[in-house]
């Protein structure tokens, strides 16, 4: 990649980064790339994100309309999108700003409800808007009704998402680079419901049909709306990509190992 001259700062909204804002900034001077912060324009040719997966998602959904690429330095705890460690930022970003990085293109998630659209860059989750209530969703997919299910929630999830939400509920995994989705359910009160791999170009509709308890729609973990009983919301793969930087030789499997696989005691 060229190198970098202007690069977008973003970080963790409640912890503190302070010091290591500093080291960004001395980086930045010794390398001659301009930093430029929340409210600042300048076209960045970046974006530098301290924090962890939450932060990156932030980043990732600021960034996705003027397709400017995210890189991360973890700051967070489990940091699975991020690309260097927080103890090695000089060293790496001194590589990134050199031009020593690549980009990985990553779909998103588009909700169509009550006639607007929502973009996701990690997953899209419908669930019970009141805590331990149980809800029914009806659930159709490529225009073919799969009956009603009983459950917690329905989690729709891009490749990146799936190792959040979805895989603390037993969903697989998808690898970066799949041009689909996984639709998963949460506790499901059945033996048969199963997690389900979608391509481009499907559909998933989800209705609500418990009488008396409402669901909730939400995007990247923030609600948009609540669905009564009769209602519903449409979840495809949007046109959009976000665009997450990452070190040359870095790869899904190296950022799989090292965060999923055991540790060095072999657990």
């Amino acid at each position: 990649m060229p190198s970098v001259e202007r690069a977008a700062v973003v970080v963790h909204s409640r912890k503190d980064v302070s010091v290591a804002l500093g080291r960004v900034r001395a980086v930045a001077e010794r390398s001659g790339v301009e930093l430029l912060f929340d409210g600042e324009g300048g076209n960045p040719d970046i974006a530098i994100v301290l924090g962890g997966d939450g932060t990156m998602l932030r980043g990732l959904a600021r960034f996705l309309e003027n397709g400017v690429p995210v890189l991360g330095v973890n700051f967070g705890r489990v940091g699975f999108l991020t690309a260097i460690k927080g103890d090695e930022v000089e060293a790496g970003l001194a590589r990134v700003f050199d031009g020593e990085y690549r980009i990985v293109e990553l779909p998103t998630l588009e909700l169509e409800l009550d006639g607007q659209r929502h973009v996701a860059v990690n997953d899209t989750v419908v669930t019970s808007a009141e805590l331990g209530r149980l809800i029914e969703l009806q659930y159709a997919i490529g225009g073919e009704d799969l009956g009603v299910q009983p459950c917690d929630g329905l989690i729709c999830a891009t490749p990146q998402g799936s190792t959040a939400y979805n895989l603390s509920n037993g969903g697989p995994v998808l690898v970066w680079g799949l041009d689909a989705l996984v639709v998963t359910f949460v506790a499901p009160h059945t033996l048969h419901a199963r997690p389900l791999v979608v391509g481009r170009g499907v559909d998933i509709v989800v209705e609500n049909r418990s009488p008396d308890v409402p669901a909730a729609v939400l995007i990247d973990g923030d609600p948009v709306a609540n669905l009564a009983l009769g209602e519903g919301a449409t979840v495809r793969l949007a046109p959009e990509h976000s665009r997450l930087a990452i070190l040359p030789e870095q790869t899904f499997f190296t950022r799989y190992g090292q965060v999923f696989g055991p540790g060095e005691d072999g657990r």
